[in-house]
C-alpha cells in the first residue's frame, strides 16, 4: 500500500476519537515544547557567558599583591610588592606579552549639576590593548600626558551617560575630587563582567595623575606601586608557559628566595572563562536532558493508546486481511498513525516552545537564543519517538491471526 493512503487511512482513524488522539499528542506536545525552551534558555545563557569572556579580553593574567605575615599572622600584601617597573619589565623581557600597571580607587566626579561616584583607573595606554577595548570616540594619551601628569581622562560609557546623558562629553571639563579633568575619549560599551559588575562604570586617567592628583597621598609621591598588573598574552602562545616566565621573573625582580611564597597573586584568566563556558555548555545540555524526559513521557503514551487502538479495532484488522491486506500493509498502518501523532505534537509543540521562550526572554528578561537545530532536533527527536513506541502495537496488530481478530468480540 502507498505511504499517501496510509496516511489518508491513519488521519481518518485518528479523527473518529479527535479527544483521545489529542490527548495522547499532549506528551508530545509538552516535551517538544520543554525541549526548545530549554535549549533556547541554556543557548541563551552560554551565549551571554561568551559576551562576558570576549569583554573582559582574551589571554589575560591578572597580578595583584600577596599576603605577608607577620608575627604569625598573614596580612594583605605590602601595597609596594607590585610596581611599575615590574610592568615594563614584562614588557621588555617576555616578548609574547603585553603589561599594564594600573592604580585604582573610587571618587565622586562633577559635571556641571550632574554628579557621579564611579571608579578611578590610572594606568598606561597599553592597558586598552590588554583588554581590548576600542574608543567610541576621541584619543588615548600622548607619552607628554603620560609624563606630565596631564589632567585628561577617558569615560566608560555608564559615566558619559549619567554625566552628560544625550550630549557629547568630549572636550568637556569635569571635576575628580575637584581636580579639573579634560575629557579626551568615550569607550565602548563592555558591559557586565563575569562577577556582574558593571565594567562601564569607570574613568581612566594617566597613571601618573592618578597618583599625583587623584588617588595617591603627599607621602606616596615618588612610590612607583601599583595595586595591579594586567598582562595580555599573545594569541598562539601557550598562557600556562606565560604564566610561569612572568612568576619567574617577579620572583627574580622580588629577590625571593627558592622555597620562598610568592609576594603576588597571579591568576590566569584563561583558566577561569574556560571553566566557566564549560559551566555553562554542561548547563545547557542538562536542561536538554531534563526537558527530554517528557518526551519519553509521552512516547509511552503514544504505544499505551495504540495498544488499546489495536485491542478495540481487533475485527477490523481481521476483516482487512481476510480480504487480501498483507502483514506489512497493517504493519505500516499502525506505524504511520504512530508517527502522524508524533509529527502534529511536534509541529504544535514547536509553536509552543517558540512562543514560550519568547515570552520568557520578554516578560523574564532572559537571554535566550532559539536555533534551527535546537528545532529540527526536537521534531526529529519526536519522529524518532513515534516509530520508536509505535512500532511495536504495530507489530502486534500485524501479527494477529485473522480467524481468531474475526472471533474477536
Amino acid at each position: 500500500m502507498k505511504l499517501g493512503a496510509l496516511l489518508v487511512i491513519a488521519l481518518r482513524a485518528l479523527a473518529t476519537n479527535k479527544m483521545r488522539s489529542a490527548l495522547t499528542m499532549l506528551g508530545i506536545v509538552i516535551g517538544v515544547a520543554a525541549v526548545i525552551v530549554m535549549i533556547a534558555v541554556g543557548a541563551g545563557a552560554q551565549a551571554r557567558v561568551e559576551e562576558q569572556i570576549r569583554a573582559l579580553g582574551s589571554n589575560l593574567l591578572l597580578i595583584t599583591p600577596g599576603t605577608r605575615t607577620q608575627s604569625g599572622v598573614r596580612l594583605p600584601g605590602s601595597s609596594q610588592a607590585l610596581t611599575e617597573e615590574d610592568a615594563a619589565a614584562i614588557n621588555q623581557e617576555i616578548t609574547d606579552a603585553v603589561a599594564a600597571p594600573a592604580l585604582r580607587g573610587g571618587a565622586q566626579v562633577v559635571a556641571g549639576n550632574a554628579n557621579w561616584a564611579t571608579q578611578i583607573y590610572g594606568t598606561t595606554p597599553e592597558y586598552l590593548q590588554v583588554r581590548e577595548w576600542a574608543l567610541l570616540a576621541g584619543r588615548g594619551f600622548t607619552p607628554v600626558e603620560m609624563s606630565r601628569a596631564g589632567k585628561v581622562c577617558i569615560l566608560g560609557s555608564t559615566v558619559a551617560r549619567e554625566l552628560f546623558a544625550d550630549s557629547d562629553p568630549l572636550d568637556q571639563v569635569i571635576r575628580i575630587k575637584r581636580v579639573p579633568f579634560t575629557i579626551i575619549g568615550v569607550l565602548e560599551t563592555k558591559g557586565q563582567s563575569l562577577m556582574g559588575t558593571d565594567q562601564d562604570d569607570i574613568i581612566i586617567v594617566p597613571i601618573s595623575s592618578a597618583r599625583n592628583r587623584v588617588l595617591g597621598r603627599p607621602t606616596q609621591a615618588r612610590s612607583t606601586a601599583v595595586s595591579t598588573i594586567w598582562v595580555k598574552v599573545a594569541e598562539g602562545y601557550d598562557t600556562k608557559v606565560a604564566e610561569e616566565e612572568v612568576r619567574n621573573l617577579l620572583r627574580q625582580r622580588h629577590r625571593l628566595q627558592p622555597g620562598t611564597e610568592d609576594d603576588f597573586f597571579l591568576r590566569n584568566l584563561a583558566e577561569v572563562m574556560a571553566a566557566q563556558e564549560a559551566s555553562s555548555r554542561v548547563l545547557a545540555l542538562l536542561l536538554a536532558a531534563v526537558a527530554s524526559v517528557s518526551l519519553l513521557v509521552g512516547g509511552i503514551g503514544i504505544m499505551n493508546i495504540m495498544l488499546v487502538s489495536v485491542t478495540e479495532r481487533t475485527r477490523e484488522i481481521g476483516l482487512r486481511m481476510a480480504v487480501g491486506a498483507r502483514t506489512r500493509d497493517i504493519l505500516g498502518q499502525f506505524l504511520v498513525e504512530a508517527v502522524t501523532l508524533s509529527l502534529i505534537g511536534g509541529l504544535v509543540g514547536v509553536a509552543l516552545g517558540i512562543g514560550g521562550a519568547m515570552a520568557i526572554a520578554t516578560f523574564a528578561g532572559w537571554r535566550v537564543e532559539l536555533s534551527p537545530h535546537a528545532i529540527g532536533l526536537a521534531v526529529g527527536f519526536a519522529f524518532a519517538i513515534g516509530v520508536f513506541f509505535g512500532f511495536y502495537p504495530a507489530r502486534k496488530a500485524a501479527r494477529l491471526n485473522p480467524v481468531e481478530a474475526l472471533r474477536f468480540e
